[in-house]
């Protein structure tokens, strides 16, 4: 099933009305929302609880994972059983529903891949049927090994080693068939097949690789100014790493000069939300002095049409750390606005450097709980082996409760799987357990590994999750209920002076492969989003 259907007729209606079955594992459900908002982020398809609708969509747990192709008019199932809920399967059987077939459906497919039909099992050769152009619309696109359409190399094999598919340029053999997210031509196709010229939740972005700078606007009121500067040497920008010559912007204000207290505003253009929930996610770096300042600015309508009335979000203090980091920043409006950043200079006398921003987003969702960003990834990669780990900071859930990651860079000494990171999670004990409810069960646990892409559009970023049960044992202990306090299931750890309970995670949390394939580990930075 895959690329788009020709006949119109098939072509869905937004929003979509959709059903999620009592049959459904909840934390199925809690996926297929994640997907939805992934859509929305990245296209201007929709979807909305059913409401009588005539045609819809009905999640449920059948046997195995899969959708008819295109709307049917009359109603019809997607099957998210055992196993399948993952995010990026979720979104491969919605792409089936909007009306795509598989990536080796083309009439041309014979031209990139090789099937290797004597190694398919028994009954599943019509997995791989390709379809002529009279019934399926490559929408003027190349092929795509990357597409999350595309089998993987395994698909309906016989022997376990023995590939079902290879492909005509071997570097994408171990391409084919990822579950990361959208490739750039899944969503090209997508928006063409529906017409859609702008996203339903993506507002605004700036990479400042162009002198417009994206429409903002600088203040420059009190003497001080952000410049557009073009990396250099140990002083690159976070968007192309100074691999580009003559490359590579940002802005920068250079606090090695001037007077204490200056500062300067740099703002957006004017924002026309659509929601109420924002997240303003950038990259930033304060290497000048202790009292540098980077302040975050949201200026409102004031209920005349005038956009004036600032409101402050948050302050960023310098730490005098050469590397970039990621700011997530929540704030909610509805009315139109600007957002803006402020930098002050502390004390030019003890000054090494200045404030630097680069690769905003302004999205209409809800930010990251918390973001674990781990420096210098590839010399702990390379430095340790099978069963070492490295533990974040304990993090809080909007609940309250108290958890920590354990990230295992090589897998851990249980998993027979080679080349792939492990992760758990682990609940903390923390002052509020005696506030909270316990056993924590019906709560989803979500990590997502950042692809650093600085078109947000585009990022191809890991994402994994699971439901607490709060019938679930701590393995090997038939007494103890896995999600109880970790007080009572866990062990005393002297990194958080706290009680740490066992870990429940994947073995398989992302592959060597991908780690280095996709932007995870710019700048040498690894940031897992973690929520609960």
């Amino acid at each position: 099933e895959r690329n788009a259907l020709r006949n119109s007729s098939y072509r869905w209606k937004f929003p979509i009305p959709y059903i999620l079955a009592n049959s459904l594992d909840l934390n199925a459900k809690g996926v297929i929302l994640q997907a939805f908002d992934v859509f929305r982020l990245k296209s201007c398809v929709d979807f909305k609880p059913y409401e009588g609708e005539q045609t819809y969509l009905k999640f449920e747990k059948l046997d195995g994972c899969w959708s008819y192709v295109g709307d049917l008019q009359s109603g019809q199932t997607v099957s998210i059983g055992e196993r399948c809920d993952y995010k990026a399967i979720v979104e491969h059987e919605l792409l089936h529903a909007l009306g795509f077939y598989h990536e080796q459906s083309r009439m041309d497919r014979d031209d990139y891949v090789q099937i290797w039909w004597d190694e398919i099992i028994g009954g599943f050769a019509y997995a791989f049927d390709k379809y002529n152009d009279s019934f399926l619309d490559d929408l003027n696109t190349p092929y795509d090994y990357e597409s999350v359409l595309h089998y993987g190399p395994y698909s309906f094999n016989i022997n376990s080693n023995i590939p079902s598919i290879t492909t005509k340029i071997p570097e994408f053999n171990e391409i084919i068939g990822q579950r990361l997210d959208f490739s750039r031509i899944d969503l090209l196709r997508l928006n063409r097949m529906y017409n859609c010229t702008s996203s339903l939740t993506f507002l605004d972005q700036c990479s400042f690789e162009y002198v417009s700078i994206c429409g903002m606007v600088q203040s420059r009121q009190d003497g001080a100014d952000w410049d557009h500067m073009l990396g250099k040497a140990g002083d690159e920008d976070h968007t192309l790493v100074g691999n580009c010559a003559d490359r590579g912007y940002f802005m920068h204000l250079d606090t090695k000069t001037g007077h204490a207290g200056q500062s300067t505003l740099l703002e957006s253009r004017i924002i026309y939300p659509r929601r109420k929930e924002k997240c303003l996610q950038f990259f930033y770096r304060l290497n000048g002095s202790p009292q540098d300042k980077l302040v975050i600015w949201v200026k409102k309508d004031d209920g005349t049409g005038n956009v004036r009335r600032m409101e402050k979000l948050h302050t960023i203090t310098a730490d005098g750390e050469h590397h970039w980091k990621l700011a997530s920043i929540p704030f909610s409006v509805q009315a139109k606005f600007r957002y803006g950043f402020q930098g002050i200079r502390g004390d030019p006398a003890k000054s090494a450097g200045g404030i630097a921003i680069d690769d905003t987003s302004l999205t209409d969702t809800n930010c990251p709980t918390n973001i674990w960003h781990i420096r210098n990834f590839t010399s702990f990669f390379n430095s340790t082996s099978k069963g070492d780990y490295v533990v974040s900071p304990v993090f809080y859930s909007s609940e309250g409760y108290a958890f920590a990651l354990q990230l295992y860079p090589h897998g851990r000494n249980s998993s027979p799987y080679m080349n792939y990171m492990g992760i758990t999670f682990h609940l903390c004990s923390s002052p509020n357990d005696g506030l909270l409810e316990w056993p924590a069960g019906h709560r989803q646990v979500v990590l997502l590994v950042l692809d650093q892409d600085p078109d947000v559009i585009h990022r191809m970023s890991l994402s994994l999750s699971f439901t607490t049960d709060p019938n679930q044992l701590v393995n090997g202990r038939n007494d103890t209920l896995q999600w109880d306090k970790p007080s009572i299931t866990g062990s005393f750890a002297s990194f958080c002076n706290c009680y740490v309970s066992p870990g429940v995670g994947w073995n398989t949390f992302l592959t060597h492969r991908e780690l280095h394939w996709k932007k995870f580990l710019k700048n040498d930075s690894l940031f897992i989003f973690a929520d609960f």
